[in-house]
């Protein structure tokens, strides 16, 4: 599976978030002076446990410190591992809206010789539309955090991401930070990360590949720097490393492999201080996907020599016939045992990728995949709907714990495998959670209080919340990422789901999202743009609108036999969400956002008709809700123009005076002696983004989130339980599903 990434909604929306924020005007004149800050309510965060989700690009035990390791994530943020409590602890939690970009970690880098202080250079892109990249260091190993704004862009969500760490503590001073970046070259601190410079001494010329330098590490008093550019990346007769031994005078290093048949791009390297040798593994291209070909090599540094001690040469073929292309992704050596490390394959999907173990230097290598036992019982979803789970792919995260030889620790795309004795593997995960989550729904009866519609891992049924669904992945069909999921509100043990997946893309639950049957048939654009689906309130018709990934819409399509024929309907907009009356079975809703226009249907769905015109229309985020209980009570939640709201069923709607940006809207339980239920929001009140109740129909709001949990982007989804007032989950976009109660 690949990794948990963010939907070009997500990017488009929370890109613009600050400008268009700051461009809506208060109400009242323009002299009218700022609301003040909405009230704080005292809430306990928490994440609902799923476990892992999304893909570990790095993982790095401190060379000092029995028991202290750190990992990041491409767009999920960075951890730091709680031996004792044999849990991961989220550092950085604390970015707020404005800062989303920061929540891809594109390297850590550790002091050997002060075991407090931590670095991280943040930036999930490198591309135009994204914010400047920055560096938090910190002296307390990541409670407590200072920051430094660059002025140049990183990419820990960009092809490459799983390559090794840009960001070092020069081996001769402590002071000293060096910075590599993919279109700006090298980067140096002399004050520990409070200010950068650039390098105008290191050679290399950065390309429009956007690989630049790949990775820096200590070998000794001697820095090394892996270059991914080339000419375009690392093209045959290009340097593709570097080194200085004074931090002033960097040079290509001689001798080097760069290439015969194809390009070599440098990925990792791992230096062992007892043989002083350098090893190096290469792909023909940064990955994590998109590689064929790799091999490893070695450095004697001493000598200059070079030797290839690749374990498997890509491009065999396997027992079925198909080809069996592959990189080299990561490599470890063993603190303890000269000679000793483990590499492992990359992209490699014919034969499973496999980590190579060797204790001579790589003269001889052993596979660990061909003797290893998997026990993913703590997270049942790692299975994929078959019978047993992978080994590993896109394996580029490998660490060696150097006070344990035994201990390995691997990334791949949605987990981390940990053993303890080169044999027995299972999730070494707890408390590392990047999923990117699009739905949420709280069922009002039923042993779940959550199920949840998500990227990459489709959808889940949450019987506990602190322990990932024993059931894992809903299957028949298996779906990679979901689309849409709806509940029928007077019949809460129907609920149906959408979703890309081989085996078809739609599939209806009768007993509340515990087992699950596809439709019997399916439209035909369904398989190339499944889209949002909804059902009415007793679950006799379903509406399902057709989104595909490019932007491309299509006309919806109505069942009313549980998805085994379909019709068109075309009088609903292209592409629009449906959206059922919670309490009369025959009304739909659709908005039109290219229009600004609210489309009914009072006939079940099979035609819809414009009522309320002239509403906003252009903004990058919508979201149309239906308040529970209450027919033709609707509210429009807008990113730029705030919240409207109709009772009327879409015939009229009145701008909310107390909410100038809304990004997500939910209902839950109503307070005591209220009789509406409390509404849940992302959005702003005032002059912050950030999550909000209220318990009085909109007319104020308290805000719920605190400045240590914020998560960056949070603008997807959002629930409140209604059977739990004041319980809300809220969707992150790589922090898997945050959920709150009041202290």
């Amino acid at each position: 599976m690949p990794a948990s990434r963010p939907s070009r909604r997500a990017v488009l929306a929370a890109t613009a978030a600050v400008a268009a924020v700051s461009a809506v005007p208060l109400s009242g004149t323009a002299a009218q002076a700022a609301p003040a800050a909405a009230p704080v309510r005292a809430y306990r965060w928490r994440t609902a446990v799923i476990g892992g989700t999304g893909f570990v690009t790095g993982v790095l035990f401190h060379p000092s410190v029995r028991g202290l390791a750190y990992a990041r994530t491409d767009i999920g943020g960075a951890y730091r591992w709680d031996e004792r409590a044999a849990r991961w602890t989220a550092l950085t939690d604390h970015l707020g809206w404005d800062d989303w970009n920061l929540l891809g970690v594109e390297a850590i880098a550790v002091d050997p010789a002060h075991p407090d202080r931590v670095y991280l250079s943040l930036g999930t892109y490198a591309q135009s539309w994204a914010g400047n990249g920055a560096v938090l260091r910190s002296e307390d190993r990541g409670a407590t955090w200072a920051r430094t704004d660059l002025t140049v862009k990183l990419g820990a969500n960009e092809d490459g991401r799983g390559a090794g760490e840009r960001l070092l503590v020069d081996p001769r001073d402590s002071d000293t930070l060096w910075l590599g970046t993919r279109h700006d070259g090298l980067l140096r601190s002399t004050d520990r990360g409070a200010t950068w410079a650039p390098v105008s001494t290191f050679p290399a010329t950065p390309s429009a590949s956007g690989q630049g330098v790949v990775f820096l590490v200590a070998a000794g008093r001697t820095v090394y720097a892996g270059w991914g550019d080339g000419d375009g990346g690392g093209t045959a007769g290009t340097a593709n490393l570097y080194r200085t031994s004074d931090g002033t005078t960097w040079e290509a290093v001689p001798g080097q492999p760069v290439g015969a048949t194809s390009a070599k791009v440098p990925i990792r390297a791992a230096y062992d201080k007892h043989t002083r040798d350098l090893y190096v593994t290469y792909g023909n291209a940064p990955g994590p996907n998109g590689q064929s070909d790799g091999s490893v090599h070695k450095l004697r540094t001493t000598t200059g020599s070079w030797t290839d001690v690749t374990p498997a040469l890509p491009g065999g073929t396997t027992a079925d016939g198909s080809a069996d292309t592959f990189a080299y992704g990561g490599v470890a050596v063993d603190a303890c045992r000269a000679g000793t490390l483990v590499v492992s394959t990359n992209n490699r999907w014919a034969d499973i990728d496999t980590v190579f173990r060797s204790t001579n230097g790589g003269r001889t290598w052993t596979s660990l995949k061909d003797r290893a036992v998997m026990d993913v019982s703590e997270t049942p979803f790692l299975n994929w709907g078959n019978d047993k789970p992978k080994f590993g792919w896109w394996i580029q995260a490998l660490a060696l714990d150097p006070f344990d030889s035994r201990h390995i620790v691997f990334g791949t795309g949605a987990t981390l495998y940990g053993t303890r004795d080169l044999k027995h593997w299972a999730p070494q995960i707890r408390g590392l959670e990047e999923t990117s989550v699009r739905q949420l729904i709280s069922p009002p009866v039923g042993e779940a209080h959550l199920l949840s519609a998500l990227g990459d891992i489709g959808v889940m049924y949450h019987e506990r919340l602190t322990a990932s669904p024993s059931r894992g992945m809903a299957s028949n069909p298996v779906f990679g990422t979901a689309t849409g999921i709806a509940q029928a509100a007077a019949k809460p043990s129907y609920v149906v789901r959408t979703g890309w997946g081989d085996n078809g893309n739609g599939a209806f639950s009768n007993d509340g999202g515990c087992g699950w049957a596809p439709f019997a048939t399916q439209p035909a654009i369904a398989k190339d743009a499944p889209g949002p689906i909804a059902t009415n309130a007793d679950g006799s018709v379903l509406l399902w609108t057709f989104v595909h990934w490019d932007g491309s819409k299509y006309p919806a399509q109505r069942s009313t036999d549980n998805g085994t024929t379909w019709s068109e309907v075309a009088s609903v907009p292209k592409g629009a969400t449906p959206v059922a009356d919670p309490a009369d079975p025959k009304r739909f809703y659709a908005y039109d956002t290219d229009t600004g226009t609210l489309y009914a249907s009072t006939d079940s769905g099979l035609t819809f008709t414009a009522r309320a015109g002239g509403l906003p229309s252009g903004d990058s985020q919508f979201e149309l809700v239906a308040a529970p209980g209450r027919s033709g009570d609707l509210w429009l939640s807008c990113k730029v123009n705030g919240l409207h709201r109709s009772t009327d069923g879409g015939a009229t709607f009145v701008k909310v005076a107390s909410c100038w940006a809304s990004h997500t809207l939910g209902f839950g339980k109503a307070a005591r002696g209220a009789t509406y239920p409390a509404i849940y929001l992302v959005g702003a009140t005032d002059t912050i983004t950030a999550v909000y109740r209220s318990d009085d129909e909109a007319k104020t709001w308290t805000r719920i989130n605190d400045d240590a949990h914020q998560w960056g982007w949070t603008g997807e989804a959002i629930t409140g339980d209604p059977r739990i007032h004041g319980r809300v989950y809220l969707a992150t976009n790589g922090r898997g599903i945050q959920y709150g109660d009041p202290v």
